[in-house]
């Protein structure tokens, strides 16, 4: 009678009813599987484990390890490993991933958790081929090794050589453990049981990034029964990939980060202007604004200074760019949350203010303005613009207010002169006009000039907008 590990479900219950196991006969997932979950379970470490499956044969997992399970985009299990690594201190993480996974479009991912020492186990099955999607030339697949895109075999001279993960990650520094195994027979399973619980040891205690490499037959996709393909892995994979540990610095201390001292937002912020520790104020509703435009034409800096204004004035605030590839004429937008409270998150998908400085930007966002909210936007767009009900809309002419005053760049500031006559921000001018002039630090010549702008928009829209 064959024992189930304690650190496995009670029964393999899958999404069609059945509770077989997604491998083939004489797969090497089963033994590998097998090892880690009685390596969780005599470690007592299953409780905080979290097991990261990847895209490929193992991609179920989770029907079978009873602990924390998250399923990983293809290659990007160590990415995912990495983020849950460093938001769940203190808990085991463990990346399982194959060789077409990790050997290929995972393998930056991979390389740079390695190099970064991050805090999670890597188990990386080594097969040769890309194995769920038919059996095609892997990154590790050997010289002259025929698969179904490499019919008479590989040719290096064309493809390459195969990739030798272990030796690539030993040379790294922040590794703590790198050795590769194989599931091929009893005395080499053995070796593969001790090594998964030293890289599980290591995770335990703390102490770094272990990668462990095992060599595993593939019976379906290399035409051969069991017997024979276990035979090829101690035969032919090691002649190309060698057992053996390639680092082991778990006896040392594990390099500890860099303390830095930590400065206050509000301080940073604020500076010498009189930086305001931010209090609770129920009182004050949280505020949303989304700030859009072309790329250039200073949308991101009129959310910023908005944003720092608050941040002096002791209100909590984030602010949150985004934008393309194209440094200029390509689409850009920020969002700016202030409230009386810590901020929930920085993501505004339905605005109270919209300031839309170009005509995509009023047709994408126009719509999801809350009713009472208000949308401002530069009169020179060609647009017929039906408000949706209960929202204020004005258009205002922050171009030309620019130009006339010399500075057409400046109609971002014209904008803001705008926000500040209609109420929409509530915040001290001191705290505005002093981070606006802060926004010109490195080009002085810039500050009275965008005074005048900022001046001439606040008098424009006292005399036209009404509030």
């Amino acid at each position: 009678m064959i024992k189930r590990s304690r650190g496995f479900y009670e029964t393999f219950d899958r999404k069609d009813g059945s509770r077989t196991t997604t491998f083939c006969a004489g797969c090497g997932h089963g033994i590998i599987h097998k090892l880690i979950a009685e390596a969780m379970a005599d470690l007592g470490i299953q409780d905080r484990t979290v097991f990261v499956s990847p895209v490929g044969c193992a991609a179920f997992c989770y029907y079978y390890f009873d602990c924390g399970n998250v399923a990983g985009p293809h290659g990007r299990a160590s990415a995912v490993a990495t983020g849950l690594s460093r938001v769940l201190p203190g808990k085991v993480i463990i990346a399982y991933q194959g060789d077409g996974d990790l050997g290929a479009i995972g393998f930056n991912n991979a390389f740079q958790a390695a190099n970064r020492g991050e805090k999670f186990a890597c188990f990386f099955v080594n097969n040769t081929i890309f194995a769920m999607t038919g059996g095609q030339m892997a990154p590790t697949t050997m010289p002259g090794q025929k698969t179904t895109t490499t019919p008479y075999g590989r040719d290096v001279a064309k493809t390459g050589a195969p990739l030798r993960v272990c030796e690539v990650f030993a040379q790294l520094d922040a590794p703590v453990y790198v050795e590769r195994v194989s599931v091929a027979d009893t005395k080499r399973i053995m070796q593969a049981r001790k090594a998964v619980r030293k890289a599980l040891e290591i995770q335990r205690d703390g102490k770094g990034y272990a990668f462990v490499e095992f060599l595993s037959p593939c019976p379906t996709n290399w035409r051969m029964d069991a017997l024979k393909a276990a035979d090829y892995v101690t035969q032919e994979m090691e002649k190309v990939f060698p057992l053996g540990c390639f680092k082991d610095r778990s006896a040392e201390e594990p390099i500890r980060p860099q303390d830095i001292e930590l400065a206050d937002l509000r301080t940073v912020l604020g500076g010498s202007d009189g930086g305001v520790e931010p209090q609770p104020d129920p009182a004050f509703r949280e505020k949303r604004f989304k700030f859009s435009g072309f790329g250039g034409q200073g949308v991101l800096s009129l959310g910023l200074v908005i944003a720092e204004a608050a941040g002096r004035a002791g209100r909590y605030v984030s602010w949150f760019p985004s934008y393309g590839p194209e440094q200029r004429g390509g689409a850009a937008s920020c969002s700016v949350v202030m409230g009386g409270q810590e901020i929930g998150s920085p993501a505004v998908e339905t605005p109270d203010v919209l300031v839309c400085m170009n005509q995509p930007s009023l047709e994408r966002f126009l719509t999801t303005v809350v009713p009472g909210g208000t949308v401002l936007y530069e009169a020179s767009i060609p647009a017929e613009v039906k408000p949706p009900q209960g929202v204020t809309v004005h258009s205002f002419p922050a171009m030309r207010i620019a130009a006339e005053l010399g500075v057409p760049k400046a109609a971002n500031t014209a904008l803001l002169g705008a926000l500040m006559e209609l109420g929409l921000v509530e915040i001290p001018e001191e705290h505005v006009l002093s981070s606006l002039d802060e926004s010109f630090s490195a080009r002085p010549k810039l500050v009275e000039v965008n005074r005048k702008v900022y001046a001439a928009a606040r008098a424009w829209a006292r005399e036209n907008l009404k509030r």
